[in-house]
């Protein structure tokens, strides 16, 4: 028996996996939280230490070997899924020189608005394959907010890179790029960066981003290297073993959902939802995060929307009521649709697809005294579930409708949430058969770089899995959502298209603790 290992590096934990590279039986698993979790020192910031990652290495590795009960001599190779975009300062040696930046770190708005702004001015070919709008949560925005925040860090700086490169560079002691992380969230589309042209244009000490950025970029699935001796001391894997490029957590998903063909669509639902679908051609679809050729599968473009904040929203109310998902699940899930008398917009951490503007806030319409906590949970899943129709909305007005429906993460082992997302969308969902999509992906690709497989679609059929028709829509409840539905749209567009900006005008006098929470 041949194994490979995935780790998946997550928003507050890092989970390796042990994976029987024939057929992808799952053999141990162990999970290391981060000692320093998430760092929040300003509103809309979101930093992480990157010393939590390698002691992630050192705990969960060794432990989901010993779990399995396999001998590291029988491991052929170990790949990383990671957050993103998730970039960090460091020296050329990769030492880090501060912080890492996570995902959701919106402190960079005005920098995006920036961005977007000089972008469509000079007509930038590159910013429709974002549709439209860089995000704040992007590489190229965090380094200009780095360097007007802090411009004596920038300075020393020799490379800003994203954390799913930096660990790969742990492990192999080379220093490599993925080439699709690149492009959805560094702006390398057709071979290039932005222009140092434009980044002086945005402010005269920024050209020399592209230096920093400068690393070799590898196809997913290739091999960065081989496992160095200082790594394999932390992991117990044997040095010399392939170590794959690194990747993006819900890109690697796709493949262990068996999610590669063109139109079918993947929900990896979790703290946040990201949304991928491949497709045979390019198109401009408003308000994606990005467009990449080869971005998830070799040979196809790979296109990804998603929501900032899902498995969040609920964390939030189940905090504020002091109750539990399981008990409001279960009363939510025993009302009519439109009984609570509630609609809600999903913006309590910004919106990423399709507006791209994370200074807009969540909204509440029809409270009354008479309100209740399951009332209020049961309208922010509805929430969520239309944030994704209007996603698969604007797939289907570029002319790249989804086809199928499927789904991973944490969320879907709730089956309240799961058939409200069915009833919406009116698509049956079809759910991975495993509970650790990212890592499960992550080994599919080590198994690819270490030669297991000739091809990550050959590993998806050997080693994916996935369970069709899990959730089927319900026509009657699907008929009273399209009502409510519309009315969301309505409401969506009035607060986020501009018919009133005061969720932007309410931030800018928000108290500085109440911002910061």
């Amino acid at each position: 028996m041949t194994c490979v290992v995935g780790v998946d590096f997550g928003t507050l934990s890092a989970r390796a996996l042990v994976v029987d590279a024939r057929d992808g039986a799952e053999l141990g698993t162990a999970v290391f939280e981060y000692p320093h979790g998430v760092m929040t020192p300003e509103p809309q910031w979101a930093l992480q230490d990157p010393a939590d990652y390698v002691a992630a290495l050192q705990h969960a590795v060794p432990e989901a070997v010993a779990a399995a009960g396999v001998d590291p001599g029988q491991i052929a190779g170990v790949a990383t899924a990671f957050t993103a975009s998730s970039p960090l300062p460091t020296r050329a040696d990769g030492a880090p020189l501060g912080p890492v930046r996570l995902w959701k770190h919106h402190a960079a708005q005005p920098q995006a608005d920036r961005i977007n702004a000089l972008a469509r001015e000079r007509g930038e070919p590159w910013l429709a394959r974002y549709g439209g709008r860089i995000s704040s949560e992007w590489a190229v925005a965090k380094a200009l907010h780095l360097l007007e925040s802090d411009p004596e860090l920038y300075t020393r700086t020799d490379r800003w890179i994203e954390a799913a490169d930096w660990i790969t560079w742990r492990l192999c002691g080379r220093e490599t790029r993925n080439a699709a992380l690149a492009g959805y969230k560094a702006i390398h589309q057709d071979g290039t960066y932005p222009s140092a042209d434009f980044l002086r244009a945005l402010d005269d000490r920024f050209a020399d981003l592209l230096s920093k950025l400068d690393g070799p970029l590898l196809p997913l699935g290739a091999p960065s290297g081989t496992l160095s001796p200082e790594a394999a001391a932390w992991t117990g894997l044997r040095p010399g073993i392939a170590v794959a490029v690194g990747n993006v957590d819900a890109h690697v998903t796709a493949p262990a959902a068996q999610a590669i063909d063109p139109g079918q669509l993947l929900m990896i639902m979790g703290t946040s939802t990201c949304h991928v679908m491949s497709a045979d051609r390019l198109a401009e679809v408003p308000g994606m995060c990005g467009v990449v050729r080869d971005g998830i599968v070799g040979g196809l473009y790979g296109y990804e929307a998603g929501q900032t904040g899902v498995g969040d929203c609920f964390a939030w109310l189940v905090d504020l009521v002091g109750g539990d998902h399981e008990r409001l699940s279960r009363l939510a899930s025993a009302q009519e649709v439109g009984a609570h008398g509630l609609l809600a917009l999903d913006w309590l951490n910004g919106n990423r697809s399709v507006l791209v503007d994370h200074e807009l806030s969540g909204v509440f319409v029809g409270l009354t005294l008479a309100t209740r906590p399951e009332d209020l949970y049961r309208a922010l899943v509805e929430a969520t579930a239309f944030g994704t129709r209007v996603i698969l909305d604007a797939f289907t007005a570029a002319g790249l409708p989804a086809g199928e429906l499927m789904a991973a993460g944490g969320l879907i082992q709730n089956p309240f949430v799961m058939q409200v997302y069915a009833d919406v969308t009116r698509m049956p969902i079809h759910v991975i058969g495993s509970e650790q999509g990212p890592a499960l992906g992550a080994a599919m690709h080590a198994a690819v770089a270490a030669g297991l497989h000739p091809d990550i679609r050959a590993a998806s059929a050997a080693m994916g899995s996935l369970v069709r028709d899990a959730y089927v829509p319900d026509e009657a409840r699907a008929g009273a959502y399209d009502a409510l539905y519309a009315r969301y749209v309505r409401l969506h567009d009035h607060f986020g298209r501009g018919g009133d900006d005061v969720m932007h005008r309410l931030r800018e006098v928000r108290p500085r603790e109440l911002a910061h929470g």
